[in-house]
């Protein structure tokens, strides 16, 4: 079995949230780059991976370089992760010889696919495309671990989430995939707060949940991390404005100074993404083609949780303007790029501690080291782990299953993946959406 069949049968996604399948990544190119800088604030699982399995993960990249063929191999990560890095350079120095360290200072996004590119080559990905249109393939650090783990025949069914906020024991949670956010919390002593809300994800990208959710809100493959808030904290708040709020700010208060334009990271890498034309556009009802600026978003939130004076949402604005577009079937039609932009990149860089500040998440830990097993008595195993397509149902309510068995799945030609039981156990569910997998003994513990 060769490496593409070995990482399809482990069911490995992108680790780094959007969850891509990684069988339909993995290809000839001219530099394959590791993102290792753990993009949001607060989160620190791939800081964990990267500390405690340096040799597997340079493992993985050595074998992919050799699989393919790739002359470039390099690790991005973060000039002050001083562990990891020392952590890194050991393991290639003992394994990878020729893999590349770049060190990024830190800031947000530093650990976005396309700014981590521009970082580390100075190309920009054309607008509306992939890094493999410049000959670039970029993997997750955790991404590379479950490389690693599918070579010796081990399925993805379990990863490291980061919970922290509002809760007694901040930490890293070694949890089932499929585990709820009810029992990550309570892994980590449990909510400290009534009534409280979750960030699922980092603080600037995350969505975000009500108490009433976390029951019944399975964490994915590519779900990183869980944020306890209390219910009325400005990050939850913020996010709760209805669209039509968002609009009709953006008609009556938008001041059109730019400044979301000026700070955004697709715009300062040579894209055609103009938050402030979007505002624009829609409060005057003008309509296109500025409306089209709105695909390019990579929504990492700058632009309404940093950039915006009078606080205001662009980028709610241009998911909703996004998915208008999208459902009319329009797509990127201004490919074109701008090296003009990125001259003021260097001055515009957000240190992560800036965001961590005006959030009011200044007393949270930024690193954390105790890991916590969880193993609850049930897991919600989701069909769809990203982008790409849903996994078809293979089991019934009813049947019987060990870890790793395949519970849903996609043809190895499509742009899905494999999803393997978590626990052993009874299937007790099987909906669109999720799978429920009951353990036998009925008894969950965490230590």
């Amino acid at each position: 079995m060769g490496l593409l069949e070995q990482v399809f049968e482990a069911g490995v996604v992108g680790a780094g949230g959007a969850g891509f399948p990684t069988h339909k990544k993995l290809t000839q190119v001219d530099l394959l780059i590791v993102n290792a800088a753990e993009c949001e604030p607060l989160l620190a699982s791939d800081r964990y991976v990267m500390r405690t399995f340096p040799d597997q993960i340079i493992d993985a990249v050595v074998q992919i370089r050799e699989t393919f063929g790739i002359p470039r191999v390099v690790i991005g990560t973060k000039r002050h992760y001083a562990a990891e890095v020392k952590a890194l350079q050991d393991a290639i120095g003992q394994r990878g010889g020729g893999i590349e360290l770049f060190l990024l200072d830190s800031f947000y996004p530093a650990g976005d696919e396309q700014v981590l590119i521009y970082e580390i080559t100075g190309q920009t990905v054309p607008p509306g495309g992939i890094p493999l249109q410049v000959g670039i393939v970029v993997v997750n650090v955790t991404t590379a671990l479950n490389i690693h783990r599918a070579t010796q025949g081990k399925p993805v069914t379990r990863h490291y989430v980061t919970v922290t906020g509002e809760v007694a024991q901040p930490c890293l949670v070694d949890a089932p995939i499929g585990a709820t956010a009810a029992d990550l919390i309570a892994a980590a002593g449990g909510a400290t707060v009534e009534p409280y809300a979750i960030v699922r994800g980092g603080p600037m990208m995350g969505r975000r949940h009500g108490q009433a959710e976390v029951a019944g809100l399975g964490y994915g493959k590519a779900d990183g991390g869980l944020i306890v808030l209390p219910a009325d904290h400005p990050l939850i708040q913020f996010s709760q404005k209805p669209i039509e709020h968002v609009i009709n700010q953006a008609k009556s208060i938008c001041i059109q100074c730019s400044l979301c334009t000026d700070m955004c990271p697709r715009y300062l890498i040579g894209h055609q993404m103009r938050p402030h034309r979007v505002m624009r556009s829609v409060a005057t009802g003008q309509g296109a083609p500025d409306l089209l600026d709105a695909l390019l978003c990579c929504e990492c939130g700058i632009c309404e949780m940093y950039a915006c004076p009078m606080g205001l949402s662009p980028r709610r604005m241009n998911i909703y303007v996004k998915g208008m577009l999208r459902s009319q079937g329009v797509g990127v039609q201004d490919k074109t790029v701008h090296p003009e932009q990125t001259r003021e990149r260097d001055y515009r860089h957000i240190a992560q501690q800036r965001l961590i500040d005006r959030w009011e998440l200044d007393g949270y830990p930024t690193h954390l080291d105790q890991v916590v097993t969880c193993e609850p008595d049930h897991v919600r195993l989701a069909l769809r782990h990203g982008v790409g397509k849903p996994s078809a149902p293979r089991v019934a309510v009813g049947d019987k299953v060990a870890v790793g068995d395949v519970v849903a799945g996609v043809d190895f030609s499509e742009a899905g993946c494999l999803v393997h039981a978590s626990i052993g156990g009874v299937v007790t569910s099987v909906d669109d959406g999720w799978i429920d997998v009951a353990a036998a003994t009925g008894a969950g513990r965490t230590s």
